[in-house]
């Protein structure tokens, strides 16, 4: 049983804006049912272009109805230009968390509302040609393009973590390589581009948020797995890294201490000084 939010739970049982509008101004449609997630998200939209209704129809787990229930509510009555900003983490945030497993749902909802908002555009959208290039993933039929983009969107470091975003690598695991490799180039080619734009010894926040989430899969992470416990990023607000532990270390009496004196001082030591870290 997955361990779902109280939000989660409320979207998932009671659904908002389930149905189909009838004349819709734009439809976004995203997902394959013989995946095990698809989803249909229709839109009414004002002269002004402001949406001024949202429903949808999903085939999916509890974390896809409920992403796409909470989608709906966040976008309605939003205008098309502050809706296209929408992302995932929006979703995720909106219904307080999902499991790192079921991300991909948020996910989801994301690309079905970039692709009803270009078809009230009338235009092309990018996703078109996710379907484009070698397929990796024989068992979800998913191709080279498509892990390219969710490598960059979503800065995923491991191909394990793959399958939490479009399921890539979650069945017999046998395109785990050839996923790491495809994640690998595009961290290097962030590198490269970083190396290029900076012209001094200061980071940007997006350097320093990649840094600090790389020192946490790398150095943190593996440490604190030999014990039981875990560590995810959440975010980087100012000189703040927020972060959640999980398993052994949630529970830990020491995990103030865990936090001070192997967190912080790691990311301190390969990122920045004066950066803190906050449990949230």
């Amino acid at each position: 049983m997955w361990d779902y939010t109280d939000k989660v739970m409320e979207h998932f049982t009671n659904p908002k804006n389930v149905g189909k509008i009838e004349k819709a101004d734009a439809v976004g449609e995203v997902g394959n049912i013989s995946c095990g997630d698809a989803l249909k998200l229709m839109l009414k939209v004002s002269n002004e272009g402001f949406i001024t209704d949202a429903k949808f129809q999903t085939f999916g787990c509890a974390s896809a109805i409920a992403s796409s229930s909470a989608l709906t509510e966040i976008i309605k009555g939003m205008h098309l230009d502050e809706a296209a900003k929408i992302t995932n983490k929006n979703i995720v945030d909106y219904l307080g968390e999902l499991p790192e497993e079921k991300i991909h749902c948020s996910v989801m909802g994301m690309e079905a509302l970039e692709a009803a908002i270009a078809n009230y555009r009338g235009e092309t959208i990018e996703e078109d040609d996710d379907n484009d290039g070698e397929i990796i993933c024989h068992c979800f039929g998913i191709t080279d393009t498509k892990l390219y983009k969710v490598a960059r969107e979503q800065s995923v470091l491991k191909a394990e973590d793959m399958k939490n975003y479009c399921k890539a690598g979650g069945a017999c695991g046998c395109c785990l390589d050839k996923i790491q490799n495809i994640i690998d180039d595009v961290q290097n080619s962030k590198c490269e581009v970083t190396n290029e734009e900076t012209t001094s010894d200061a980071l940007t926040p997006v350097q320093i948020m990649l840094k600090v989430q790389e020192v946490i899969e790398k150095e943190i992470k593996p440490m604190l797995e030999q014990d039981g416990g875990g560590i995810q990023f959440i975010n980087l607000i100012d000189n703040i890294v927020q972060v959640k532990l999980k398993g052994q270390c949630a529970n830990c009496p020491s995990s103030q201490v865990t936090l001070k004196n192997t967190v912080q001082a790691k990311i301190q030591e390969f990122v920045k000084s004066g950066l803190i870290v906050q449990e949230v």
